[in-house]
C-alpha cells in the first residue's frame, strides 16, 4: 500500500474494488489517472500528478494502466490517455481527458474543497 502523499498504483480488479469501496464510505476526491506505458502525454504528466499528491493529503490519487486493466477502463468509458476521473462516494463527478496540468489542478481544488487551494 502507498503512503499518503504519493500516487497509488491499481494493479488487479480487487485492488481497483477495494479503493472504490473505501471511496464509497468517504467524502474524499478520488483522482484517477487512466494512463499507459507507451502514452508520451502520460509520461509528461506523471511527475506532475505526483507533486499534486504529496500537496494534498486528503485527496486519493490513483494511477490504473489501460492495458493492464482494461476491464476497468472499458467500464469507465475511457478512450483515450490519459483521462482523469474526478469521484466523490464513488460516482463520477468531472473527467479530464488530455495532459492538461492547469486544468487538471483546477478541477483537483474544485471538488478536494477549500483547504487545498493554496497550491
Amino acid at each position: 500500500m502507498a503512503e499518503e502523499g504519493e500516487v497509488i498504483g491499481v494493479h488487479s480488479v480487487e485492488d481497483w474494488k477495494k479503493h472504490m469501496e473505501k471511496g464509497n464510505n468517504s467524502n474524499n476526491l478520488i483522482v484517477v489517472d487512466f494512463t499507459a506505458s507507451w502514452c508520451g502525454p502520460c509520461r509528461f504528466i506523471a511527475p506532475i500528478l505526483a507533486e499534486l499528491a504529496k500537496k494534498m493529503l486528503h485527496v486519493t490519487f490513483l494511477k490504473v494502466d489501460v492495458d493492464e486493466l482494461n476491464t476497468v477502463s472499458q467500464e469507465w468509458g475511457v478512450e483515450a490517455m490519459p483521462t482523469f476521473l474526478f469521484l466523490k462516494k464513488g460516482k463520477l463527478v468531472d473527467k479530464l481527458v488530455g495532459a492538461n496540468k492547469d486544468e487538471l489542478q483546477l478541477k483537483i481544488v474544485k471538488y478536494g474543497g477549500e483547504k487545498y487551494s493554496r497550491l
